[in-house]
Formats: C-alpha cells, sequence, structure tokens
C-alpha cells in the first residue's frame, strides 16, 4: 500500500478532491470511498503530521464544553465517543476520570456534579461506567496525592483515550482499501478553474519539485489550520474564516506525579479545565489555550507553556516537584476554531464546525473536534453526493471496524506473540499500536527472524513493525516511523535518535534507498529532533 504519484493522480477525473489528510480529511475520503465515490486525498505532509497527531489524544464529550451551554456539541461528541469505541477498540480506550475541588474553585461541587449528570444522560446512559461524587475522603483514598489542604471532594466520570496519530492512518488506509487514491507529500498550489468554478487543482511533489493537475467534480479543503491559504488560493479576498490557537502538552515519568487514574482539574493558575492523562509508564499533562497569530508553520513549543503545565500539576501534586529535566517530550498542536468576534477568549471560543462554499465552489470544513470527526465527514459528503445529482450508497462509516478493530478479544493475537518468543511488554505493545494486525507484523519475522529485534532497549517496538509501517502505513521517512507510527519520540528519553539509523536501513530496504541516502534520513531526524527540542 503506497502513496499515488502525481502520474498516477492525474490520470481520471475523480469526483471528490480532498485536500488535507489530518483526521477530518482522512474521514472524509473513508466515508466518500465507501459510499462509491471515485476520490482521492492529497497531503503535503505525512498524514496527521501537521496538528492531528499533536493533540490531547482524548475522545471526549468535553465536560468542560456543558458550562458553555454547548449541548449540541456535547451531545454529539458523545455519541460519536460510542461509535470509536465500537469500530476501534485497539486506538479508542475507555478511562476513568477522577477531577477533585478545593475551597475557592471557581466551580462549586454542585454545579460540576449537575454537569457530569448532564453528561450521563446526553449519552443515553449508555457511558462505560456511571459518574460518582466522592467526597474528600473517598477522593484521597482514589488519588492518596492530591493536595489536600482545601480539597472538599470531587466526581468521577468516564471518557475515552486514543492514539491520535493512528486514528489518523487507519482512516486513510480503510479509505485506500475502498478505492480511494491517496498522494503524500504533495501540496496544492493553484486552483483549476472552468468557467469561474473549482474543477481541480494543481498539486507539487515536494520531494521532487514535480507538477501535476488533479481533476474533480468536488474539491474539498479539509487542511484545517491551512484552511484560509487555501481559501485564498480559490478567491484572494476570502474572509478571515479561522482563529487558531494553540495547545501545549508535556509528557513526564509518571511515576513522578503518582496518579492512578486520569485527573481534570482547574488549574491553580488561571482556573482553566486541564488534564493530567495516563499513557503507560508516563502521564502527559495539558493544555494550553492561547491564541496563534503567526502563520501555522511556525508552531514550537514555548517555555512558558511548559511553565505554565508544570506550576499547575505541582499545585496540584505537591510531592511531585516537576522541574524541565523531568519532561520526557513535548509537544503543541493548533486548533482550527471557527472565528467568532463575539468571544474575547480563547477557551470560550465555541468548538463546533462549519461548512461554507466558496466563489469558486470550493467546500470547506473547519472547526469541530477529533471526537466528532467521522460525524462531520458524513456532512460534508452527503453535501458533495447532493452535488453530484447521483445515487451512491448509503454511509456506514459507524458500524465497519476500522483496520485492526476486528476484533475487541485481542487473547488469540496475544497468544500468537508468546508464542514466537515475544516478551509480554512487546506483545502488548503490538496489541496496543496495531489490534488484529499485529498478526501480520508478527508473520514478517518468520521469514526474517533478525526483525524480532527490539529497536531501542528501552522500547517494546521491534523492527518487523518499520517494514510493516513502509508497506501497509505509508511510512517513507525516518520521522514518520519514530514520531506517528511507533512513539519512540515521546517514549524514550532520547526521542529514538539510537534507533534511526537502523530505521533508515529498514525503510530504505523496503524503498530503494542508497546507503547515502539512508544517512541523509537519519540525519534528517536528529535535525528534527533539535528543533523540536529547542524549549530547552
Amino acid at each position: 500500500m503506497r502513496p499515488s504519484t502525481i502520474a498516477q493522480l492525474g490520470e481520471t477525473t475523480f469526483d471528490l478532491l480532498v485536500i488535507g489528510g489530518g483526521i477530518t480529511g482522512a474521514g472524509i475520503a473513508r466515508d466518500a470511498a465507501m459510499r462509491g465515490l471515485t476520490t482521492a486525498l492529497v497531503e503535503r505532509g505525512d498524514p496527521g503530521e501537521g496538528t492531528s497527531s499533536r493533540s490531547s489524544r482524548l475522545v471526549h464529550g468535553g465536560l468542560r464544553y456543558l458550562e458553555q451551554g454547548q449541548l449540541g456539541l456535547v451531545h454529539e461528541a458523545v455519541r460519536e465517543r460510542l461509535t470509536l469505541l465500537r469500530i476501534a477498540p485497539h486506538l479508542v480506550r475507555p478511562l476513568q476520570f477522577v477531577f477533585p475541588l478545593h475551597a475557592g474553585d471557581r466551580i462549586p461541587r454542585w454545579k460540576l456534579s449537575l454537569g457530569v449528570l448532564a453528561y450521563d444522560a446526553l449519552a443515553g446512559f449508555r457511558n462505560v461506567g456511571r459518574a460518582r461524587f466522592p467526597g474528600k475522603q473517598d477522593v484521597l483514598q482514589l488519588e492518596p496525592l492530591l493536595r489536600e489542604k482545601g480539597l472538599t471532594g470531587g466526581v468521577t466520570y468516564f471518557d475515552a483515550q486514543c492514539d491520535d496519530a493512528r486514528l489518523v492512518l487507519a482512516n486513510i488506509r480503510a479509505a485506500m482499501a475502498h478505492g480511494a487514491r491517496v498522494g503524500t507529500r504533495m501540496a496544492a498550489v493553484a486552483p483549476v478553474l472552468e468557467k469561474g468554478r473549482m474543477a481541480g487543482m494543481e498539486v507539487e511533489d515536494r520531494e521532487t519539485g514535480q507538477r501535476g493537475t488533479m481533476r474533480a467534480s468536488v474539491v474539498i479543503n479539509a487542511t484545517g489550520a491551512w484552511a484560509d491559504d487555501l481559501r485564498r488560493l480559490e478567491d484572494p479576498t476570502a474572509d478571515r474564516l479561522l482563529r487558531l490557537t494553540r495547545g501545549a502538552h508535556v509528557l513526564v515519568p509518571r511515576e513522578r506525579i503518582g496518579h492512578r487514574h486520569a485527573i481534570a482539574f482547574l488549574s491553580p493558575v488561571d482556573g482553566r479545565v486541564m488534564f493530567a492523562l495516563p499513557w503507560g509508564e508516563f502521564s502527559y499533562i495539558g493544555t494550553t489555550d492561547t491564541d496563534h497569530d503567526a502563520s501555522p508553520d511556525d508552531l514550537r513549543v514555548r517555555r512558558e507553556d511548559v511553565i505554565y503545565l508544570l506550576r499547575s500539576v505541582n499545585a496540584l501534586f505537591p510531592g511531585a516537584h516537576l522541574t524541565d529535566d523531568d519532561v520526557r517530550a513535548a509537544w503543541s498542536g493548533l486548533r482550527p476554531l471557527v472565528h467568532d468576534v463575539r468571544r474575547d477568549s480563547a477557551s470560550s471560543v465555541s468548538r463546533e464546525h462549519a461548512l461554507v462554499t466558496g466563489k469558486a465552489g470550493m467546500l470547506t470544513i473547519v472547526g469541530g473536534k477529533l471526537t466528532t470527526y467521522r460525524a462531520m465527514a458524513a456532512e460534508v459528503v452527503d453535501k458533495a453526493v447532493k452535488r453530484l445529482g447521483r445515487e451512491f450508497r448509503p454511509c456506514t462509516t459507524d458500524t465497519e471496524p476500522l483496520p485492526g478493530g476486528e476484533a475487541a478479544d485481542l487473547e488469540l493475537f496475544r497468544a500468537r506473540g508468546a508464542t514466537l518468543g515475544l516478551p509480554s511488554a512487546v506483545v502488548e505493545h503490538l496489541l496496543r499500536l496495531h489490534g488484529t494486525e499485529s498478526a501480520g507484523v508478527c508473520n514478517l519475522t518468520l521469514a526474517n527472524r533478525r526483525l524480532l529485534e527490539r529497536l531501542h532497549p528501552a522500547h517494546p517496538a521491534i523492527e518487523a513493525e518499520v517494514v510493516h509501517a513502509a508497506r501497509k502505513e505509508l511510512a517513507s521517512t525516518v520521522e514518520d516511523v519514530l514520531v506517528r507510527r511507533l512513539h519512540l519520540y515521546y517514549e524514550t528519553r532520547d526521542h529514538g535518535v539510537r534507533a534511526a539509523r537502523r530505521v533508515a536501513e529498514l525503510l530504505g530496504a523496503e524503498l530503494g534507498w542508497d546507503e547515502d541516502r539512508m544517512e541523509r534520513e537519519a540525519a534528517a531526524y536528529r535535525k528534527f529532533v533539535a528543533r523540536e527540542e529547542s524549549w530547552r
């Protein structure tokens, strides 16, 4: 399963051309291809690279949106949460939250209790677990290391956590399995107009500089934070549609905080709702919500973001004493929110989405959140189908499992890993990332036993996963593998740099690289790590 070339993408006129390979574009391509539309998607980088792999990794209703009165958004989100738990059980997992409250917090306990009751009600009381309302001592029994001074009690409730990067990838792969053509590292550079109407896009291969023309009856702008840039290619006079806000996160060893559950809390710094979330042996803390007025391409974690996050969690867990040295990794992503002049603060801007038609007919989808991507995609494809004026199959994206999610019970696959002599940590890692496809990864090792070896002594990923990433998951750089496919960037102290050369060799064997290219690719990854760590 390899990306299409410019020549291949220019061979036909598609029903639908999706520009942008984040979660929204991936969901649109999957939905359209499943309905029978001839579909193409182009992404200027790696799927999910821009924003969708830099999220809070939550599939959630958005408890804090109830405070803003966004009942419709929350209802849609809790419905979609149940759907994703069903179609991607290996990537979306239930998570119990403890929300402690202290004297002086801006949200009183009675109000939070009513909120979580409404949360369960909007889910039709079909959540994975019911909300509870523990008092002070019960909260401390759940989380003994919380700040006891001023603690008045709290609530517990359920949401879900996801592997955001791999969720994007699963949707892209599902689209391709249903016939969609996908081009990665291809940028849309100019509209193709016929009688003033959008008839396609000129695209450029960012690696070779080659250009080609893609033609389509309907063009979809799903570029997220870059949506206004693309709209101005269609219409230089287009009004601003987006308000970009930046969300930063830090990852630390979980033992440094010592929490047992996911924690939602009000930042002692400014009263915002924040999270401290478990991620294996790590915890990540997020998120900030500040306006981003620069180019979407100019995005870095800022030192003030890290200080704010560490101060907030240190105040809640006074024994943590987290410092910069504890931060294993940090990341920052952009929220492409719908611009609303009536709302002042970044946190108050609506997370609802908007679907607009441009001057030349391009459809642009902005706003929303990761949790609701599937419903947003269905709305976009419905609009495209109406414009095409032909009959297609109905939407079934809520019932067909995503790749790897065909079974929730993975005991047979767990046994398969054990028969190969893989340590339990490696087996669990494979199941968590690949679900039912872990059997296919293991099968690669039958022809080459070396592929059973770990890529890094401090991480359970094995060499076979790199081969799988190249053959099945569109990976074409070391960064693709170590950041978005296998997560060594986040989960090892050196950000996977020790494995970079071996990953380049494995990719090179699949993609036909010579020795010089392998070294350049490994060096490019080391440069990427240095840039991402510049906040220090």
